[in-house]
């Protein structure tokens, strides 16, 4: 069988496991399936060790129908898009040369849209379908769930408001069909130039929710946040590890002259700044997302407009925020560990303060905890000293014993 007929490798491939995230196919190695995060080699069609030709096959029978990708992978060595299985699944497609051969990752994007009940999202999102305008933010490393959390609250928007929404990615992921909205998808390579054209554009779109499937540069930032401030609903992803980390890093595309101008504007458009990270289950069966939820209060303005400092932090704010439907990546991985969705190994490697996450499991409060609890109670000093635990006294050192009279006085 010729490898321009791929789909046939492919499908033999996904019937290895129904938790197949990524399919990889590198030069010297076997073709491999990604299952809960861990790789596993595969044989389909009885392929072995795959070589320079073999790879080179498959790109081209990716990108055969596709000239677009082809041009970027002869330009720039690396090329996006998106494939189909008519009926079953598609994938984003990443093209890219290595050591004079072409490598190829395959993300497995389900045909049917997840609801929140099966990502087991927090409630609290739910309330994103409501925003009039502002900026929500997705964050998380690559593989962790933004995109089918973004196409969940889209679909949910989809149902139950009468809106005009434009998605703009690269490439387009999960498919939306008309509902209660009309939703437009434009794909960057195919239906547009790149992200900032597309942005641009939509604002004559008449849209009420945009999604940019990714804020790359910032270019790209500055016309997001203007269709904020200009009353649209504008939802988007960034590689980032938390909130705090998201803030720095948008900060950090403008000029050093525009910081206090940036931050005062990002305080004013941002609604939710929602980080994810995927857990494998203690009982095998998959992974579960870990849900950081950043929103929108006078704190978190106030430290995202005054930059954080010592006591005032982002992260104080979400630990402090959970009446406003805030919540922080250690006290989810605690309760996971707690009612034993996940190992304390896998939660602890997971938590963005380890040995905080430690002492809460064993009962203790953190340093940090404890420290704030003392300054707030006075110190040690006045009141706090009588809610202090009673500390005994020293004990005076014993008197010498008498010189034993022999042996045996000495071992009794």
């Amino acid at each position: 069988m010729s490898l321009l007929d791929i789909a046939p490798i492919i499908e033999q491939m996904l019937l290895v496991s129904e938790n197949v995230s990524d399919l990889n196919f590198s030069c010297g190695q076997k073709p491999q399936i990604e299952i809960n995060g861990t790789l596993y080699s595969a044989t389909p069609m009885g392929l072995g060790r795959l070589s320079a030709f073999q790879t080179e096959q498959i790109a081209l029978a990716l990108l055969r129908d596709n000239p677009e990708a082809a041009a970027n992978l002869a330009r720039f060595r690396t090329a996006d898009l998106s494939y189909a299985l008519p009926g079953k699944c598609r994938f984003r497609v990443n093209i890219f040369q290595q050591r004079n051969s072409y490598s190829i990752v395959m993300r497995v994007i389900p045909h049917d849209i997840p609801s929140f009940e099966q990502l087991n999202l927090p409630p609290q999102l739910s309330e994103i379908c409501e925003l009039r305008n502002g900026v929500v933010l997705l964050t998380g490393p690559t593989g962790s769930g933004k995109s089918s959390t973004l196409a969940a609250i889209i679909d949910q928007i989809n149902e139950t408001k009468s809106y005009h929404i434009v998605t703009i990615e690269d490439p387009i992921e999960f498919l939306h069909n008309h509902k209660k909205s009309t939703i437009n998808q434009r794909e960057v390579g195919h239906d547009t130039k790149d992200f900032a054209s597309a942005l641009r554009a939509a604002l004559r779109q008449a849209p009420k929710v945009i999604l940019v499937g990714e804020m790359r540069d910032l270019e790209t930032t500055e016309i997001a946040l203007e269709a904020a401030e200009t009353g649209h609903l504008v939802l988007s992803t960034l590689h980032t590890i938390d909130a705090s980390k998201t803030i720095d890093r948008i900060i950090g595309l403008y000029p050093k002259n525009e910081e206090r101008v940036i931050r005062t504007r990002l305080a004013q458009t941002f609604r939710y700044i929602v980080s994810q990270r995927l857990i494998p289950r203690a009982d095998g069966k998959g992974r579960i997302a870990a849900v950081e939820v950043m929103r929108s209060n006078p704190r978190t303005r106030e430290y995202i407009e005054k930059g954080e400092s010592e006591g005032k932090t982002l992260l104080d704010a979400i630990r402090d925020g959970e009446i406003d439907g805030m919540q922080d990546f250690d006290s989810v991985i605690r309760k996971m560990i707690e009612d034993k969705i996940i190992t304390l190994e896998d939660g602890i490697s997971y938590a963005t303060n380890q040995n905080n996450l430690l002492l809460q499991l064993k009962g203790l409060s953190s340093t940090e905890d404890y420290l704030s609890q003392s300054s707030n109670n006075g110190g040690l000093n006045g009141s706090a000293s009588a809610k202090m635990p009673a500390v005994d006294p020293i004990a005076p050192p014993p008197t010498a014993a008498p010189p034993a009279a022999s042996v045996l006085d000495m071992l009794e």
